[in-house]
């Protein structure tokens, strides 16, 4: 019998949630079926997790992590304000097409019947994003990039838009690629 290390089970067991998130059908994940995917005992789960929120929030965690991680990197690496904007909506849109099953938690469709806690984080992952928007927007009209008076709504019409691309992507069965025609899209959002 082969022992997993600390923290080895759990990491599993995020990745099969994860997994199975990506169904495009997305039916209720529920605990019977996750423990039976990961081949443990539901009371397995609850060792590592108090409950199926937590499980989540674990996913949360690591979206909030990554994709924060990236964008203080884009932010460092860039120092053309509009290079910054465009740089965060392509990472945006890539993490969305190579973590699916993310990208219905970003979305919150898979948030749906669970604890309204997970919802209001995403929310906030959200306007966290805008925010960063907001403050490469403001780096460009330092530069001479753009017009301060529109650097809230350009943030937010950035924000809708890759929100409508993770949606679309998630509601075609993961089929329309969010990245797919980015370039020109971008290109207009930043005319």
């Amino acid at each position: 019998m082969a022992t997993t290390k600390p923290g080895e089970r759990k990491l599993q067991i995020l990745q099969t949630l994860a997994t199975m998130l990506e169904q495009p059908k997305g039916e209720k994940i529920t605990t019977a079926a996750l423990a039976a995917r990961v081949e443990v005992s539901e009371a397995a789960l609850y060792r590592h997790f108090a409950s199926k929120a937590q499980m989540f929030e674990g996913l949360i965690e690591f979206i909030e992590a990554t994709v924060f991680g990236l964008i203080n990197k884009i932010a460092e690496q860039q120092e053309n304000g509009l290079s910054q904007v465009q740089a965060i909506i392509v990472m945006l849109l890539n993490f969305a097409e190579r973590n699916p099953g993310m990208t219905r938690v970003m979305i919150g469709d898979a948030l749906v019947n669970e604890d309204e806690r997970l919802q209001l984080r995403m929310n906030q992952f959200v306007d966290r994003i805008e925010l960063a928007l907001k403050q490469a927007l403001r780096v460009a009209v330092t530069q001479g990039q753009a017009n301060e008076a529109e650097v809230t709504a350009r943030a937010h019409l950035i924000t809708g838009a890759v929100l409508g691309h993770w949606q679309r992507y998630a509601k075609t069965g993961f089929k329309q690629n969010p990245s797919a025609h980015a370039a020109a899209q971008i290109s207009i959002l930043l005319a």
